[in-house]
Parts: structure tokens; sequence; C-alpha cells
């Protein structure tokens, strides 16, 4: 089997950067390592290289190169000829560990076409906007946002709905695009919401904020606030946030610091990113950047004096993305949802802000699943909790 779809890993946060830190200590210094590691952090990589082989097909099944992300059990997404096609696949038929294949259902093509090669690895599932994977009718609606109009996605609530003034805001994480959302929308859509997912600064095809970098959270939230601004002027009453992953950090940020929080009345995260400092940890320490080097990254991130350095254009107080040490300041009460399998955003600080605030936080914790994949393994027991959750008072 080649390599390809062994070594190239879907999301990497700080890909390749091993080699690189070792070589800027060599040659810069510990500066220019840590400064390396923090421009990898903040910088949105639009490329999205295939990772997954495809080796055979046949009518309801597919044959694919064995990784840490195709032989996982649920149902997932496969992003064809460079994010043009798509195709879903189900429950694993076989796996061959002595052949490094696994053989999953093919559950159907929504675009393109299924065949060998190589395609690119989803947690979506679906694809497409909610009117393509539901049949929902759908609104691209433009939100008002201070560096300009950002696109969303508007899904009315269901005609049978008591009313209409129950607004859901779904958020979605670092690098991923709005179908990560979609897997809410049915159940949201059953509850009587009208579902609002919109883009943020820096996604594709959203304004670009002034230096071209994530914050973190730390501006990006103010996109959310936008969103929130137009639901209101459209009527609504009560809002509920849900992020996944970097989303998560956004809707915390929001929550702290936008003048529209009170509208909120409850709050969904899955796989959440609460605090950054020990997400960096966890990455430097799976690329063997030396610990140092690490948490002189996080220093510089933070300085204003080093914001030409690290190249964005507002310091980013990671400290301020620690809502476990900040729990005393949480006020809204919340669904966490997060795999202690999962491997890009660790499940530590999930499950300390739950021991915290248990008069908060609803904890979900899940196994097996990996990063925003919970729903992917167990997509009845994800919608149970949520409506469990979310449903009005009998």
């Amino acid at each position: 089997m080649t390599t390809r779809s062994t070594t190239l890993r879907k999301g990497a946060l700080v890909a390749g950067t091993a080699g690189a830190i070792m070589a800027g200590l060599s040659a810069a210094g510990s500066v220019g390592a840590a400064t390396y590691f923090a421009r990898r952090v903040v910088t949105p990589d639009p490329r999205r290289p295939d990772d997954t082989e495809i080796l055979a097909v046949a009518v309801d099944r597919v044959t694919l190169g064995l990784t840490a992300e195709t032989g996982v059990r649920g149902r997932y997404g496969l992003w064809l000829d460079g994010g043009r096609g798509h195709a879903r696949v189900g429950e694993v038929l076989d796996v061959d560990d002595e052949r490094a294949r696994v053989t999953r259902r093919v559950e159907g093509v929504d675009s393109g076409l299924l065949t060998v090669g190589f395609a690119r690895w989803n947690q979506y599932y679906y694809a497409g906007s909610p009117q393509d994977a539901f049949g929902l009718p759908t609104q691209d609606v433009r939100v008002r946002s201070e560096l300009g109009d950002v696109p969303a996605w508007l899904v009315p609530p269901d005609p049978s709905a008591a009313a209409g003034d129950r607004w859901a805001i779904l958020v979605h994480g670092r690098g991923a695009r709005r179908e990560e959302c979609l897997r809410a929308v049915p159940v949201m859509h059953e509850l009587g919401f009208t579902t609002l997912i919109p883009m943020y600064r820096n996604d594709i095809g959203a304004p670009p904020s002034p230096d071209g970098r994530y914050n973190l959270g730390l501006s990006e939230w103010r996109d959310v606030e936008a969103a929130m601004l137009h639901a209101v002027e459209a009527g609504a009453r009560e809002i509920v946030l849900a992020g996944w992953s970097m989303g998560g950090a956004i809707v915390l940020q929001t929550l702290d610091r936008s003048w529209l929080s009170a509208r909120v009345s409850r709050v969904v995260l899955d796989a959440p990113v609460i605090d950054w400092s020990d997400v960096l940890r966890h990455h430097a320490a799976a690329n063997r950047v030396p610990a140092p080097v690490g948490t002189m990254s996080r220093a510089l991130m933070g300085r204003r004096s080093a914001r030409r350095l690290v190249g964005v254009h507002e310091p980013i107080d990671v400290a301020r993305t620690d809502w476990v040490r900040r729990c005393s300041e949480l006020t809204h009460p919340m669904l966490l949802i997060h795999s202690e399998d999962d491997e890009f955003v660790p499940v530590g600080p999930s499950a300390a802000l739950a021991a915290e605030r248990p008069d908060l936080v609803t904890y979900e914790p899940w196994q097996h699943a990996r990063h925003t994949k919970e729903c992917n393994v167990d997509s009845r027991r994800w919608d149970a909790a949520v409506r469990a959750f979310l449903a009005p008072p009998a």
C-alpha cells in the first residue's frame, strides 16, 4: 500500500512542526522556533490534501487504506475529486490488518464519482446545504459584521412549531466548513428552532480579518455576535448557541463578551476547546516540540510587542480562554459532549469544567470517538442528549 494515506493527516494543527522546530533551534534559536510554532497555530490553511486511499469499489461497499480514522466505527464522509464530489460511508464490514485495509458500507454518493484513487475523509457525513442534505427549505442570507457581510444558511422552523422566536446559531471549528454543523439541524428543526449557520472571519468565502489569522475565538466571537443580532432583529427572543472544537471556544468568548449574551438560554458544546493552553501543550508534545519552546510560543502570542513577529493584529491572551480557571464566571446552562478518545482536543479540561460546575454543566462523556466525531459513532445518542437538554418544559 502506498504510504500516502498513512502519512497525510487531516486537520493537523502543526503538521511537520517537529522537523522545522529542530531546524529552527539550530539556525535561529528558541525565539525563531517559538515564532514558527505560534504562526502555525494562528495561520489558516486553505489546502486540504487527500488523506484516504480508495483501493476498491463495489456496488454497496468500498475498500480503503486502513488508518486511525478509516477503521473507527460510525458513519463518515469522503470528499472526492478535490472536494467537488462527496460520498457517505457507514458500518465497517471487514478489517484486514495484515494488508492495512478496511471495507465499509457505502450509504450514498451525493455527487461525483466514487472510484479507485485518493479522497479526503471528513466527519461531516452530510454535504452541501441543509436543503441538499435533508430537503429542508434553506435560505442563503448575509449577516452584517464589522468586517463585511458574512454568508449564512438559515433554516426556518418546522411549520408545526408553536412559535418562531427560538433560534439556534451553530458555530463550526477551526479549519472546518459549515457542513460540520449539519448534524444538529434535524433535531433543532424538530424542536422548533430557526437555525442559523454562519461562516466567520477567514473562512473561505467570508471576509478576512485584518491580519488573516485565527484569533482562537478572541475576535471571531464578534461574528457570532453579529449572527445573534441578525436573529434578534428577525424576532428571536431566545437563542441557543452550539459550537464544535474551536467553535466552542468562540461560543464561550461570545457568552463572556457580547452585550447580547443575556438572550442566550442554553449552550451545546461538542469537543470544545475549554483551555487553549492545554491544547497547545498537547500538540507541542505530539510534535516533539521542546516544552520551553511551546511555552515561549504561547507567551509571544500574547505580547503586543510581538504582534509583527507572530503576524497577528491583536495579541492572543491564551489565559482568557481557560474556562476551568474562569469557571466561576460562567452563568449559562450547557451540554458538554466530549470523547475520552479525542486525539486532537484532549478531554481533560472538559471533564474538569464539568466537575467544577455541575450546577451548570450536563456532561456527556463519549468513548471510541475521535475529535468531534461523537455523533458519527452514535447519532441516536447524540440526538437524544441534545433533544433532552433543549426540549422546552412540558
